[in-house]
């Protein structure tokens, strides 16, 4: 992973810092342990290797080493939490806009919190807070998204896909966080 290159992104603060790890269990777990200390705003918890992330309906999220986007955003807004109504799905609209002014692939966003291609699922996000009061402490928002995944297990076969698997070539997992993060700053 090309950290120095994500860092290149046209945003003020997202991807600024970046906490990157070969592997690890989590990212989301991992950014909710950093939020504690005095992470900054905006950085981003990556690895290329996650082994126990979280899918849909309890599964663990499946991911091939070096093969797809793993990573947490660590937000810690100065907002009122009602600001935060239909975040996931506002993060979802940035992702597939990202996607679609990359390549021009148009996803499809299954509420609250998938991105389809092909009428299978590439992308989840995990949006999780905490708050004090009404006053928002931190967010963290998880994404998993298949890049170049090309194995998927029997149960997921029918129902997950990559870009790899769909377009039959390798992308540039950089430029994809490059451009997520680019437009998710701009709804944050």
């Amino acid at each position: 992973m090309n950290l120095e290159k994500i860092k290149t992104a046209q945003t003020i603060y997202l991807g600024k810092e970046i906490l990157y790890k070969e592997e690890m269990e989590s990212t989301q777990e991992l950014a909710r342990q950093l939020v504690k200390d005095n992470v900054k705003n905006g950085t981003l918890v990556i690895t290329d290797n996650q082994i126990k992330g979280k899918g849909t309906k309890g599964r663990t999220w499946e991911t091939s080493k070096e093969k797809n986007i793993t990573m947490t955003i660590i937000l810690k807004p100065n907002l009122k939490i009602e600001k935060l109504e239909g975040l996931t799905l506002k993060i979802a609209q940035a992702i597939k806009e990202a996607i679609q002014g990359l390549y021009g692939y148009n996803l499809t966003i299954k509420v609250p919190n998938d991105l389809l291609l092909n009428k299978k699922k590439i992308c989840g996000i995990l949006t999780q807070t905490a708050s004090i009061g009404n006053k928002v402490s931190y967010i963290l928002i998880g994404i998993g998204f298949d890049v170049n995944e090309e194995n998927f297990s029997k149960e997921l076969e029918g129902i997950a896909t990559s870009l790899k698997k769909e377009y039959e070539k390798e992308f540039e997992r950089e430029e994809i966080i490059i451009k997520i993060i680019e437009k998710i700053e701009k709804i944050v």
